[in-house]
């Protein structure tokens, strides 16, 4: 099949994704050493130029889209470290992102030789119906179901179901979830829909929740609210926000995910506010690509989220244009700063949370080995990809660990879900926080003993 008519037939596998993109790739290698399912495995299929050569073999026809070469595209965490790495700017996001839709969208009965096709609507497994697309992405709905966990955690009958087995008769992505579930705590109120600035007025800010991150580290939202009220916001919460669509979109199920778009595009259309803040790294790139995903997925739509995107930033971005308020209360600790591949890699963010907690008296911030490697979160990944996410995840701790941390700090939800169960599962008990979390007991001057 030849490159015209790869891209004209619509029943080519990846006929969305320009052609030229492709072609960006030169095949130089230097992806290859940043890629951290190659670092593991050595083989060129899971690396970022052997998945570009894959998918282009596909749209060309020359490939078949088999099991096996699946299994190679959906090895890849979506971490972007290869575009970090890269001269020659590829964009192997949006590559992977929407040839991956279209491949878990489509099932098909039988591969043909030189045809790639895509024949039927694939119909959600009982896991991505009930849980992926029904729990997670619904606040109220996992706020009930992390009811029975918190009163679990509080008896300590998780512990006993653990010590005797019980949790090892779960389907293995419940047992997964299960493992991941950090310490809950006391559930705290939902954050009110306004919280004034202190001091001189400096801006007005949205606050993005998400949905997971609200069900589980509710505690940091209050956290980065107090530390944006500490330096002059004026915060709205808006009630109609929802999930990014990260969840959707990166499983293939692009329908809910252009209605999450254009539900938290509509709750956040508020002319006043001078930015939107997320404190969730992969929820922050995900509502960055809003625009390149409309594009990608809903070109016919009509919706236009370019007003939304522009406006969002990972509140360690936004705090440092803003310039911070020196915080005053003393943190004695050596904290180990975790790099979440969607705020350094996707939205080359990296000096900023540094530097804020660098503002912290008494933080001693240790660099740590292969910063740029993921440590196997990738928003759902550890649940589809367990073998890789704890190699990956016990790679991470195994870096950590060695700079000996009071604290692990990350600003992903996912990251902290990870390392806490990676270092739980290695018998260490360091606790992985916020950056936001460590600012607000310094802005409010109390002990660390506070959070535990």
């Amino acid at each position: 099949m030849s490159e015209s008519e790869s891209q004209s037939n619509p029943a080519v596998i990846g006929q969305t994704i320009p052609y030229e993109r492709f072609l960006d790739c030169v095949h130089c290698g230097l992806c290859t050493s940043a890629c951290p399912t190659y670092v593991e495995t050595g083989d060129e299929n899971d690396s970022p130029r052997g998945r570009i050569y894959l998918m282009r073999s596909v749209v060309d026809g020359r490939l078949d889209l088999t099991e096996k070469v699946k299994g190679h595209l959906d090895l890849c965490l979506d971490c972007r470290s290869c575009e970090t790495a890269c001269p020659s700017g590829v964009q192997y996001g949006r590559l992977i992102e929407p040839f991956r839709v279209e491949m878990h969208e489509t099932s098909s009965a039988a591969p043909v030789s030189g045809v790639a096709t895509l024949p039927t609507k694939k119909k959600p497994d009982w896991f991505h119906r009930w849980i992926m697309y029904g729990l997670f992405p619904d606040r109220e709905r996992m706020a009930w179901a992390l009811m029975p966990a918190r009163w679990m955690q509080w008896l300590k009958l998780d512990r006993l179901a653990q010590a005797v087995g019980l949790t090892r008769l779960l389907p293995e992505r419940l047992r997964r979830m299960q493992e991941q579930l950090p310490s809950l705590g006391k559930a705290l109120p939902p954050l009110p829909e306004f919280l004034p600035a202190k001091g001189e007025r400096c801006a007005k800010v949205g606050l993005f929740l998400g949905c997971v991150a609200d069900a589980m580290f509710r505690r940091t939202h209050w956290a980065t609210a107090r530390v944006l009220q500490e330096n002059g916001c004026d915060v709205v919460i808006p009630r109609s926000q929802a999930c990014c669509g990260a969840i959707h979109y990166h499983s293939g199920a692009s329908e809910p995910a252009v209605e999450l778009i254009k539900q938290n595009a509509s709750s956040f259309d508020d002319d006043s506010l001078d930015a939107i803040i997320v404190n969730v790294a992969g929820c922050g790139a995900m509502l960055k690509d809003y625009g390149h995903i409309v594009d990608e997925i809903a070109a016919n739509s009509g919706l236009d989220p370019a007003a939304f995107v522009s406006r969002v930033k990972d509140v360690s971005e936004f705090l440092a244009e803003l310039g911070p308020r020196e915080p005053v209360g003393t943190i004695d600790a050596v904290v180990a700063y975790q790099d979440a591949c969607h705020l350094q890699h996707a939205q080359q963010i990296r000096e900023q949370p540094r530097s804020l907690l660098s503002l912290i008296p008494g933080i001693t911030l240790q660099p740590i080995a292969e910063a740029e490697l993921c440590c196997g979160a990738a928003g759902s990944y550890n649940l589809t990809q367990p073998d890789m996410a704890d190699r990956l995840g016990q790679r991470k701790v195994s870096e950590l660990l060695k700079v000996r941390p009071d604290i692990v700090v990350t600003g992903n939800a996912g990251c902290s879900l990870q390392l806490q169960a990676q270092l739980k599962k290695s018998g260490y008990s360091v606790p992985v926080l916020h950056p936001m979390e460590l600012l607000d007991l310094s802005y409010r001057n109390v002990p660390l003993t506070e959070l535990f």
